[in-house]
């Protein structure tokens, strides 16, 4: 064996999770086989942020650094053969961003420890990686308790001769879920037609944008439903719900190179006609009672009438009125549900899933703390407490990332919607809202585009 057989860096209590402010202590250990003559023994603590132009590329074009410190352990000596043990303590500044793993960047925090040895003789060092999580509450979010509801009308043409239009009215019961909450959505559809509409699909994508030396976009699908069409001349209205899987919290406060936006897409696949629900993902919950009322087998009381144009075309209201009269309002059954659920143990680590809340609404008793997923893919993503263990990553709700639909480098984009009218912005403002109708957990399809 070598002289140097053990060089390590340990945190107190086995911890890896740390919220901004706390100090972070731990101890390098270091076993000798034989007497080791060395300059300094220093150990420093750094968080950054680096994004390639590449996936899965460490060579980062862009960087920014949050925090670097560094102590002294040792002077110039020589440590005699056997174990030795060197503690240190560090301060983690308030403002740290959350840990972030993606495949064209990554906001890192970590412990470093090296021996500087004489010249002409090999340095020895070593690293450890901890995780930062500042809790985002849904609660300091603008607007976070108003009603989420998006309308949009299509008309089209069929049969050569005839047109129709189709209005969707999409709505959830909240605009920002936590880890393992139930999204409620909403639909309401009415075909002013004489033909069948074709398939509803609710998507609840991840947006993830990386500033490199041009914006790029990380778009995925991470939950998708699929109900039925909507018969010629009928209202329709469908009730969906989606479990909320393991996510990387929106926006990352701290960060300027990376940040991360989700959206509720609902869309009809014939006639093509598409609203977007912006939503957010957080780790403190919405305290407010949600203003929509959760679904049930039919309208329930004071809810929603189906959206209609108050003021219709005079071509259209003429079809409308030669057609045959609306029937009764219907319900659309769903057929298929791409929805991975939270395994036993994770369930049990979300706040509020393991101990039930009281019928008022008010907060449990105990609150579990925060969840944490820093990546999009499948190295630690999940971590349940702030000193626990993470939640073994096998079970199938964080799978690696799928690159092979990647392939829009010239910006023509076909993924959920169309090009040009999902997504809006520039270098100075990538992240504007959509202008019409993320390596990841429970991931079912991934595009990718540049600006």
């Amino acid at each position: 064996m070598g002289r140097v057989q053990l060089f390590e860096i340990r945190l107190s209590h086995g911890r890896v999770v740390y919220s901004p402010g706390e100090p972070l202590a731990g101890t390098v250990r270091v076993r000798l086989g034989a007497p080791l003559p060395f300059r300094a023994i220093r150990v420093t603590c750094t968080g950054s942020c680096g994004v390639s132009n590449k996936a899965n590329d460490a060579a980062w074009v862009v960087e920014e650094g949050y925090f670097s410190s560094s102590l002294s352990l040792a002077d110039k000596g020589s440590l005699p053969a056997g174990e030795h043990s060197f503690p240190f303590q560090f301060l983690l500044p308030a403002t740290a961003p959350t840990s972030f793993e993606g495949p064209f960047g990554k906001i890192v925090h970590q412990v470093r420890a090296t021996i500087d040895t004489p010249r002409f003789s090999k340095d020895h060092k070593c690293s450890c990686v901890f995780y930062i999580l500042s809790p985002l509450n849904l609660n300091s979010i603008p607007d976070i308790e108003q009603p989420n509801v998006a309308s949009a009308t299509k008309k089209f043409s069929y049969k050569l001769v005839k047109t129709g239009s189709v209005v969707l009215t999409a709505s959830t019961d909240l605009r920002g879920y936590v880890v393992g909450q139930v999204l409620r959505l909403r639909a309401d559809i009415e075909n002013q037609s004489g033909k069948d509409t074709g398939p509803v699909v609710a998507s609840l994508l991840q947006k993830v944008s990386y500033k490199a030396k041009r914006w790029i976009y990380d778009v995925r699908t991470i939950a998708e439903v699929e109900g039925a069409g909507v018969k010629a001349w009928r209202r329709a209205q469908w009730w969906e719900q989606i479990l909320v899987p393991a996510l990387p919290q929106s926006a990352l406060p701290g960060c300027s190179l990376i940040h991360i936006d989700y959206f509720l897409q609902v869309s009809l696949k014939a006639p093509e006609a598409t609203v977007t629900l912006p939503v957010f993902i957080g780790n403190i919950a919405v305290n407010h009672a949600p203003l929509s009322p959760p679904p049930g087998p039919g309208p329930p009381p004071g809810a929603l009438s189906p959206a209609v144009p108050s003021a219709p075309p005079q071509e259209e209201a003429e079809a409308v009125a030669a057609g045959p009269h609306f029937l009764d309002l219907v319900s659309l059954s769903t057929k298929s549900h791409s929805q991975q659920q939270l395994p036993p143990a994770a369930l049990a680590s979300v706040p509020g899933a393991s101990e039930p809340r009281p019928r008022d609404g008010s907060p449990a008793p105990h609150p579990l703390p925060p969840p944490l997923c820093i990546s999009t893919g499948a190295t630690v993503p999940y971590f349940a407490e702030g000193s626990g263990e993470p939640v073994p990553t096998t079970s199938t709700l964080v799978l690696p990332p799928e690159y092979s639909t990647w392939g829009y480098p010239d910006g023509e984009w076909t993924g959920p919607g169309q090009a040009g009218t999902w997504w809006g912005g520039d270098a100075t403002n990538p992240m504007q809202t959509p202008l019409s109708p993320c390596r990841g957990p429970t991931i079912l399809r991934a595009e990718l585009w540049w600006c």
